[in-house]
Parts: structure tokens; C-alpha cells; sequence
């Protein structure tokens, strides 16, 4: 495992086929966690992939960053909108000459993003659904700006969708992963949504489906 960064973001690289092209799944933490957090699920998924772990670029305290500003109200999360454009823009050209440098497996990346990663995920695949094979958002929540339905991203109705959420989750309840399910439905072919009795994290149960949703589809695209 490798630590790298550009101008704009540290990654870890966790690669088991240095000498392979190999599919890419990209992580994105929560609000104060790092690079670090997510990465420590890779032994558990399938063996092909290539995985990077990109840490956010806001540091909030030491080993703590955060993608875009928010503050914890009575009422909820509210977020800095503006920042929160500002900073998937920056992610999405990151992931593109990512993708150019890697040369992964169909020339796309499966993205993974938990909590406030989750937000991003979605607005990565609002702007450029070409860039990924699927998109895995966990306890997380839409983001307030969402194509119309007049106006969807060409190639975002068939892009894969596993959304999780944990049914006692108290940072972001179980209503915001109801939402997304509702929102997207409708609009996305290929969507699994599951529930776990569990908190705002992942647990044994939650992973082994991670795993077996993510190398269903990585059979597609290298069959």
C-alpha cells in the first residue's frame, strides 16, 4: 500500500496486480476520517481490484478531513453548497486523469463513498456517469443539487447503483437513505438498496454484500 498525491489530493494505492490492468474502485471517507478509514475493507473485497483511497481536502484537526464545510444544527446537517460544487469539480477532473494514468479495466472506476463520501459519489456521478462502472453509497444522503428529470446525464439511467444505509443510524437517519432509494428508482436501472440493522457504519453483513454486488459487475466488465 502506497501513499501518492498531486496538487489537489493524497490517495493510498492498494494494489495486488502492480503488474496488471486492473478494475478500479475508488473510495471516498466520511467527515473527519482520512484516507485510512475506508482502505482497511479492502482485504475483504474481491482480489482484482485496484483500490485507491483519497483523502479529503479540508483538514478539520489532525487525521481529520472533511470533503466541504457543514454544521451540525437542531434541525440537521447543513452544508456549504457552493464549496461542496466547488470540490466535486475538483474530484471529478482528479478522477478523469486518474483514469487516464491507470488505465483501469473498461476505462472507468467503480466509486465508493461513505457518509458525506456517499454526497460526493452522487454529484461525481450527476456530472460524469461516463467516468464509472458504478457507484456504491453508503449511509449517506442526495445531494441537494440533482439533475431534473428532463435533464439526467446521458448514461446515468444504466449506471449501477448499491445504496446502504443502517436502520438506527443517528448522524444521518434512516429517512435520508429511504430518499435516495425513492429518488432514484425511478430513474436508475440497475439499483440495489438495502437496510442493516445497524449504526451509521458498515458491519459483517453489510461488507459481504459490498463484495458480492461489486464482483457481480466486475464479471461484466471483464468477461
Amino acid at each position: 500500500m502506497f501513499t501518492r498525491n498531486n496538487d489537489a489530493f493524497t490517495w493510498l494505492d492498494y494494489n495486488r496486480h502492480p503488474d496488471e490492468q486492473s478494475p478500479l474502485l475508488v473510495m471516498l471517507h466520511g467527515y473527519g476520517s482520512n484516507e485510512r478509514d475506508l482502505i482497511m475493507l479492502a482485504p475483504s473485497l474481491d482480489p482484482r481490484l485496484r483500490i485507491v483511497s483519497v483523502q479529503a481536502p479540508q483538514m478539520l484537526a489532525p487525521q481529520m478531513f472533511g470533503w466541504f464545510p457543514i454544521d451540525f444544527t437542531p434541525t440537521g446537517i447543513t452544508a456549504d453548497h457552493e464549496a461542496a460544487i466547488s470540490v466535486a469539480d475538483q474530484f471529478t477532473a482528479f478522477l478523469k486523469k486518474m483514469i487516464a494514468t491507470l488505465q483501469p479495466t473498461g476505462d472507468k472506476a467503480f466509486l465508493m463513498g461513505f457518509s458525506q463520501g456517499a454526497v460526493m459519489s452522487y454529484m461525481t456521478a450527476f456530472r460524469k456517469p461516463e467516468l464509472l462502472h458504478g457507484v456504491l453509497a453508503l449511509s449517506g444522503q442526495l445531494p441537494d443539487a440533482r439533475p431534473e428529470a428532463d435533464a439526467m446525464p446521458k448514461g446515468l439511467a444504466n449506471l449501477p447503483f448499491l445504496v446502504q444505509h443502517g436502520e438506527f443510524d443517528d448522524v444521518l437517519p434512516i429517512a435520508k437513505g429511504r430518499e435516495s432509494e425513492e429518488w432514484l428508482k425511478n430513474k436508475i436501472a440497475d439499483l440495489t438498496y438495502r437496510e442493516y440493522p445497524m449504526g451509521h457504519q458498515t458491519d459483517h453483513a453489510s461488507i459481504e454484500q459490498l463484495r458480492s454486488w461489486l464482483s457481480e459487475r466486475i464479471d461484466r466488465i471483464v468477461s
